[in-house]
Order: structure tokens, then C-alpha cells, then sequence
């Protein structure tokens, strides 16, 4: 589906898209061009972390889908992970580990996500294979015994990827030999191998078929970040780009002990990170992590005195924390968020150009909405704009005229029935 339509039916429904976000994004330009800047650029020289502050519904997810779409652009993985207490807590970072490696994705994978069904770090291994053995991907296509040699080779020399990482990636590889067995058996093993790299299964039973030695664990999962960090580049691409978000108050349900954990490895992060080249983490979590007195990082000084807190600013590229909540949304960022939706609206169904409103009746469609509800909340009026605006587009596309109190009224009653 062409991305335009796929925007346009997500926005009709008031809900942000999965991609294409920065086609309508507004008021990040800066801080995104300093992320592109000082952090995409340098990242396969030396690793960095930074932190988000945002309350809820302050933009932190769609930060996060502008940022995943940029490093996309810049030749990138990205891997976008939920920090919670159940699946992936930060005191057991073997678990955290797994769901990097779960979430990870590359440009091709997402573009082609929604058609294949498989596992994102098969399609980085599959990737890699062809980028290392000197072929282009082709659908179905099998790699020669002189690619898969040349392959292994590169895999093999490189120092700072783990030997267990190694021989699993080696193995994925050989199912893609033209005597591998018949597909129901290829599949099987490289579902056996992925479930290595998510820390499923027993040692007993790895040592047995693949020859490792060792599973991903607490000791060494920050060691097997490395080796994916050096994998990701190996196979092409500048670096990985790890989307951290906080769960809502996860860290505060916390037994102290594992909180005590939790911040132990946050500590550890930021004092190895640079020592990591090709990993960018962000981390996103609410204004309480910083100043809870109970579960916040002020009850560790040395965590809190490497961190510190949200500034009463809007974020740049180059501060440690980036204070969504110090962003203000006006009404003339609305409306060129609206214009921007409008191109969008006319490439999607070109036919438009001529029938739906132009610019500067959307930017009066618009501040007539805004009048209405001035101190709404960003989330919502721009959930009440967006959808407005479409059902504005889409009535104008079937020669229909409503006016703005009619449709308002029509999203104000939707948006309730929620």
C-alpha cells in the first residue's frame, strides 16, 4: 500500500502511523537535525546515551517512531524495546538483552514487515550473509559455498564479536547452502538458533547441535551487546540504535532490591557506553524517575550525579536529557502540521488538489478548532485535529459541505464513545 494512503488511514482514525512519521511532523526539527548531527553520524565511532523526560501523553512515542524513521534513513538498525517489571526489567539485563534482540529491526525488515512473517533478527543474520558473501538479496535465491567461505571469513576475523555469537550466526547461514535440507527442516533450525539469541532453551541442548559453550546470561549479556553492536556493523550498517521506554511507573514497583539492580546496571550502561561504538540508546521515562524520592535515581548519587534532571527548556540534540515537557505547542505549529497533512492528503488521492480546502482555508479550519478548546491537552486536540481534518477532506472529496461545528461535534461524540 502506497505509504500516503497508509497515513491518511491511520490519521482518519485519530491514530498516529507506524512510519512515515516525519512526512507531517513538526517542532523536533531541531533536535533532530542534532541527533542526525552529533549522534547518527559518529555512532560506528563511539557509543552514547542519552535520556527522554516526558509526562504522559508528552510525545515520547512519536519521538520515538521520528527518530526509528531517521535512523532508518541513516543506514541504521533500531530496536525499540518496553522496559517492564515482567518482560524486560532493567535489574536482569539478560532479559533485556533478549528483547533487543526480539525488537531489532532493519530498514528492509520494516518495509516489509507487514507481508513477511519473518523474525527481525533473521532478516538482519539473512542480511548479513549476502552484504559479507558480495550478492544482492533476491526472494528464495540460494548462497554459493564461495559467498558463504567469504562470509565466514569476515565473521571469523572479527575480534570483538563473541565465539558462541559466531558459530550461532554461522550455523543460521548454512541453511541458506544449496544442500540444505527441504525447507519444513531449515526452518526448524533457524527457529532453534533465534531462540539462542532470546534465551530460550537449554545449554545442554544448544552444546549438543551447535557447538556453543554458553547461553546469553546476567554475566555476560552486556558483552553479547557488544558483539550485536559489532554484528550490526559488520553487516552493513552504521550502528544500532536502541529505543529504551520506561513502562509507566514500572520502577517504582520495584522490590528495593531490584530497583537497587536496575540502577546498578543504568550506571554501568553510561559508564561503558562509550566503550560500545555503533550503539546509540535513548531512554524515555517520566519525570518521576528523576525526583521520586522513594523509587527516582535521586536515592543513588552517583546515578543521579551522572544523569541529573530535566531543564526548564526545549531539548537539544547535544543536553543529556531532553525535556519534551518544556515543548509548547501553538497554533501555528497545528496548522503547519495540518499543511503538511494536506500534501499528504493530495499525494495519497491526487484527484484532491482541486477539491479539498487549500492552505489557508485548513489554517482557518484549524484555529476556528483551536478557539474552541485553547488549553486542551496536546494529545487530545491533536487527536480532534487530525481526524477533523480528514473527515473535513473526505467529505470536500465527495462534493459535501459540513461545517466545522457539525464535524466537531460529530469527533467530540467519537473521541467519547472511546
Amino acid at each position: 500500500m502506497k505509504l500516503e494512503i497508509q497515513i491518511i488511514e491511520s490519521l482518519r482514525k485519530g491514530i498516529p502511523p507506524q512510519i512515515g512519521v516525519e512526512k507531517y511532523s513538526v517542532g523536533n526539527e531541531k533536535l533532530i537535525e542534532g541527533i542526525k548531527k552529533y549522534h547518527l553520524s559518529s555512532i560506528d565511532e563511539i557509543g552514547k546515551m542519552r535520556f527522554i523526560s516526558g509526562s504522559w501523553g508528552g510525545g515520547k512515542t512519536h519521538l520515538f517512531r521520528l527518530i526509528r524513521d531517521i535512523a532508518f534513513q541513516e543506514n541504521c538498525a533500531v530496536s525499540n524495546v518496553e522496559l517492564t517489571v515482567d518482560s524486560a526489567p532493567l535489574n536482569k539485563f539478560e532479559q533485556v538483552f533478549y528483547s533487543i534482540v526480539r525488537n531489532i529491526s532493519t530498514p528492509t525488515y520494516y518495509q516489509k514487515s507487514q507481508f513477511s512473517d519473518v523474525a527481525p533478527i533473521g532478516t538482519l543474520i539473512e542480511e548479513s550473509l549476502y552484504a559479507l558473501g558480495g550478492s544482492k538479496i533476491e526472494p528464495e535465491s540460494e548462497i554459493t559455498y564461495e559467498q558463504y567461505s567469504k562470509a565466514v571469513e569476515k565473521l571469523m576475523a572479527n575480534k570483538g564479536i563473541d565465539i558462541d555469537f559466531k558459530k550461532m550466526i554461522q550455523h543460521y547461514w548454512q541453511t541458506y547452502l544449496p544442500d540444505s535440507p527441504n525447507k519444513a527442516v531449515v526452518e526448524q533450525v533457524r527457529e532453534e538458533i533465534l531462540q539462542w539469541f532470546a534465551g530460550e532453551g537449554t545449554i545442554s541442548t544448544f552444546r549438543k547441535r551447535f557447538g556453543v559453550n554458553k547461553m546469553v546470561s546476567r554475566q555476560n549479556a552486556k558483552l553479547m551487546l557488544q558483539s550485536l553492536a559489532q554484528f550490526v556493523k559488520l553487516a552493513g550498517y552504521k550502528g544500532l540504535v536502541i529505543l529504551f521506554d520506561e513502562a509507566e511507573q514500572s520502577y517504582s514497583i520495584m522490590r528495593k532490591s531490584a530497583l537497587r539492580d536496575a540502577h546498578n546496571n543504568l550506571l554501568s550502561l553510561i559508564n561503558n557506553i562509550q566503550t560500545i561504538p555503533g550503539i546509540f540508546m535513548i531512554y524515555a521515562t517520566t519525570p518521576d524517575f528523576y525526583t521520586d524520592p522513594k523509587h527516582g535515581i535521586v536515592i543513588y548519587g552517583a546515578l543521579a550525579s551522572r544523569i541529573g534532571k530535566p531543564e526548564d527548556k526545549p531539548p537539544d540534540a547535544l543536553d543529556v536529557i531532553w525535556n519534551l515537557d518544556a515543548v509548547v505547542t501553538e497554533l501555528k505549529d497545528y496548522q503547519k502540521a495540518a499543511r503538511k497533512i494536506r500534501n499528504i492528503y493530495i499525494e495519497a488521492y491526487p484527484e484532491a488538489k482541486n477539491k479539498i480546502s487549500d492552505e489557508s482555508e485548513t489554517d482557518k479550519f484549524i484555529e476556528e478548532l483551536y478557539k474552541k478548546h485553547p488549553k486542551l491537552g496536546t494529545v487530545k486536540f491533536w487527536r480532534v485535529m487530525v481526524t477533523a481534518l480528514i473527515q473535513k477532506y473526505d467529505s470536500q472529496m465527495e462534493g459535501k459541505k459540513f461545517p466545522t461545528e457539525k464535524i466537531y461535534k460529530d469527533i467530540m461524540d467519537r473521541l467519547r464513545e472511546e
